[in-house]
């Protein structure tokens, strides 16, 4: 037994009573039993990792999420991700995480992905990765699919936390297992309209249950009357933003670079 993983789940749920969230969760038997799967999860906020969990217990089960190896290496998070057996990934060497996470995979434990890379800030399905859909090809397991929608109003790039009292209602859908094919390219887009229908649709049904979206609220999509960018606005932002990653990175690897003929003082 997962003592670590068991106590985080329990404090999530006691924690998200005390927030008032209403989390409605529809098609969590769509998770496997046993055996391996890739689930593939939207990216709206930063805790979608761990609403993305829940529809997993509905069989005792965890999922092991792919996150940026800096996290691993914190002295805080560091030793709980380990613990938690999630997988570190080293953009720089992402072999060695991909080989791991079949291996997982294999194994028979559900791997989490989240393959639009960063958070949507448009709150639309932007751009897949193939990684899922490479992974699911050659350890021979399914694609669940959890699509999310509300985790948003709590916390996410770019707006105000509201962590205390947010009382949101948050929705997710788990569909139906998804199996993966040659070219992943047209395999990766075919997951990505899935996704992008099934949250249309909840967000369609989460403004008939909820109210009408308020006009201009900064958590709707331009699409809904919202003032969010849209998609191509995200993307513009999203890629001024690494741009100016790499630049820091670059500056801070030249200050750290030997000086003399060897670094950056050399002709």
């Amino acid at each position: 037994m997962e003592l670590l993983y068991t106590g985080i789940i329990g404090f999530a749920r006691t924690l998200f009573k005390v927030q008032g969230l209403d989390i409605t969760i529809r098609g969590e038997r769509n998770f496997p039993e046993v055996g391996g799967a890739v689930v593939v999860i939207n990216h709206t906020g930063y805790f979608d990792f761990v609403y993305g969990g829940i529809p997993a217990r509905v069989h005792k089960r965890f999922i092991r999420y792919m996150a940026k190896v800096e996290v691993f290496e914190h002295p805080v998070t560091g030793p709980i991700m380990r613990e938690l057996k999630h997988i570190p990934v080293d953009r720089t060497a992402g072999k060695a995480s991909f080989d791991e996470a079949v291996t997982r995979l294999k194994a028979g434990e559900l791997v989490g992905v989240f393959p639009e890379a960063t958070i949507s800030r448009s709150f639309e399905i932007k751009g897949f990765k193939s990684g899922a859909v490479r992974m699911a090809l050659e350890a021979g397991v399914p694609i669940i699919t959890v699509t999310l929608w509300g985790s948003q109003r709590v916390w996410t790039k770019g707006l105000p936390k509201k962590l205390l009292r947010p009382k949101v209602p948050i929705l997710m859908e788990v569909g139906e297992p998804m199996q993966a094919y040659e070219p992943v390219d047209e395999c990766t887009e075919e997951l990505r309209s899935r996704m992008k229908a099934t949250l249309e649709r909840v967000q369609e049904e989460y403004a008939q249950r909820y109210g009408p979206y308020p006009p201009g609220a900064n958590w709707v999509p331009a699409r809904l009357g919202g003032s969010a960018p849209t998609l191509e606005e995200a993307t513009a932002l999203d890629e001024a933003e690494h741009a100016e990653r790499m630049r820091r990175r670059a500056v801070t690897e030249g200050d750290d670079a030997p000086k003399g003929p060897a670094g950056p003082d050399a002709p």
